[in-house]
């Protein structure tokens, strides 16, 4: 495609805003999901520090969030610079695949040359000049017809995320620490990852994918032809108004499946995915072990206390207390505690098992609780 605008003028943000975050229960629930809460202490939910990230990059009127129809109001109050047009909204969660893949169809149906793109809504970073430096090596190879993506220099043999394998250089211009990526691969154990990091050929993934809108659509309907051809009559009719009657029909019937499996490891597979390093500190608080470390700051012996109660007494306790009720809350001599005191839920475990909170979640569900969910 001739392109006649630089590639970081033809750039768009995506942000797909979904999920509830179960391992954050039951302080993330389905109205108030892990995206619209401050579990950083900066005073802003993720998502506004999302926004505020991505503004400088593409401007704040080409910035799209992708989010469910329950959570419009939310996020429209949340984010009072996003233009309407740039809200997309699912009428249920069909995965990344649709999410990311509709928004990237809409924005080529009204830019043929568009770059996209996707952000998750509920990632921490921290040194946003070395964010804003990956993402524009990233645009220029995604300029260049590569799909690019992000990768994390790991600091530790983390198992709670999944890895990227890189492969050798690639020479493209404006995009001096491109690679190849070789494969990539899914949580692994300890001494798998130990041995990840020892290579220093591993980076963490983290979710974040640029490339040309129709360079990412032709590489999924390479994998899911049904799905692509729904997303590009979802597109077809979205600035018009048939789009209501179009969603309806359409929407229901997409193939659920992560964006990793319909265009990241085909991609990889081909030859065709650049992975740029990023240098900045990122987290994509998947659970409460993860929020007690954000606050740790180093410091083991330190207790994090989040929330709009700030009645804690702690004597010799370490780990997060994360409270919206009145109830004062004592904690003496234990370590790694995790307690999330709400109205009408309470969790108390450690942080070596804030993974396990989702089985709390799926037990709910099956148990037919889903008024504390």
């Amino acid at each position: 495609m001739n392109a006649t605008r630089p590639a970081n003028e033809r750039f768009y943000s995506i942000i797909p805003a979904g999920g509830i975050g179960s391992r954050l229960w039951p302080l993330s629930r389905a109205e108030a999901p892990k995206f619209l809460h401050d579990l950083t202490g900066s005073g802003n939910s993720l998502l506004r520090d999302t926004w505020d990230r991505l503004a400088p990059i593409s401007g704040e009127q080409r910035i799209m969030v992708v989010t469910g129809r329950a959570h419009r109001a939310a996020v429209e109050k949340d984010l009072p610079e996003l233009a309407d047009p740039n809200v997309v909204l699912e009428s249920e969660p069909k995965d990344s695949s649709a999410a990311i893949g509709l928004a990237a169809a809409i924005l080529m149906k009204r830019e043929p040359d568009v770059i996209i793109g996707s952000f998750a809504a509920d990632h921490v970073i921290k040194d946003n000049r070395s964010f804003v430096r990956a993402v524009r090596e990233a645009i220029a190879a995604a300029d260049a017809g590569y799909i690019a993506t992000i990768g994390i220099e790991p600091d530790e043999p983390a198992i709670g995320f999944g890895y990227i394998h890189c492969g050798g250089e690639i020479e493209i211009d404006r995009a001096p620490s491109a690679m190849l990526v070789e494969s990539f691969v899914e949580k692994p154990k300890l001494a798998t990852a130990q041995q990840y990091i020892a290579s220093g050929d591993y980076l963490w993934n983290a979710g974040m994918f640029i490339a040309r809108a129709d360079v990412l659509l032709e590489q999924l309907g390479q994998a899911q032809p049904a799905l692509l051809a729904g997303l590009l009559e979802l597109a077809d009719a979205w600035d018009t108004p048939a789009r209501g009657a179009v969603v309806d029909r359409v929407w229901p019937e997409l193939t659920k499946i992560a964006i990793d499996y319909t265009v990241a490891e085909p991609a990889a597979a081909a030859g065709r995915l650049a992975v740029i390093p990023g240098h900045f500190s990122w987290d994509d608080v998947g659970d409460f072990a993860s929020i007690a470390k954000l606050h740790a700051g180093g410091r083991k012996a330190d207790l994090a206390i989040l929330g709009g109660n700030r009645r804690i007494l702690a004597d010799d306790a370490t780990g997060v207390v994360i409270s919206q009720s009145k109830r004062l809350i004592a904690l003496i001599g234990v370590e790694n505690i995790v307690v999330v005191d709400t109205e009408d839920a309470l969790l108390v475990t450690t942080t070596a098992h804030a993974q396990r909170v989702k089985s709390v979640v799926d037990a709910l569900k099956l148990g037919g609780s889903s008024d504390v969910l």
